[in-house]
């Protein structure tokens, strides 16, 4: 699947709907529905948020992978910020000691069995992948 979406926080819905339909169509193991689903959204809305020098659309990528599946969104005419290199997150830290910012982040990192990031010409690409647990133990899925 490959498709682009407004910079508007309505697609989500559309992203979600989206999702669901390439896991069935794919037979993709529905367990990773919501970690996907959460990258999904915490990386589109980061977008939308942070990258506001821009107005074209956000370009949504899967396909189908041995025991799972890979995801990429892609930003165009905007600025390099790097996820990959976001800092730790204390979570065991008193929320009064915290800095808000970069939890989900932290999140995507954690959830994504891989996760890559790829920048050039003011083109900005994270790439994410998740797998079933019965595929990470070398099992048959």
């Amino acid at each position: 699947m490959i498709k682009k979406y407004q910079r508007s926080f309505d697609q989500i819905s559309e992203i979600v709907a989206d999702t669901e339909r390439f896991f069935t169509d794919e037979k993709i193991d529905p367990a990773l529905r919501m970690k996907v689903d959460l990258s999904l959204e915490e990386l589109f809305v980061n977008m939308v948020n942070y990258n506001t020098e821009t107005e074209q659309d956000i370009k949504i990528e899967m396909r189908p992978i041995e025991g799972g599946l890979e995801v990429s969104l892609t930003d165009y005419d905007v600025e390099r910020f790097d996820p990959t290199l976001a800092g730790e997150v204390d979570i065991n830290a008193p929320l009064t000691d915290r800095v808000p910012g970069g939890l989900g982040l932290y999140l995507v990192l954690k959830m994504a069995d891989s996760i890559h990031y790829e920048y050039h010409d003011r083109k900005s690409k994270i790439t994410f992948t998740n797998r079933t647990a019965a595929w990470e133990k070398g099992q048959d899925v």
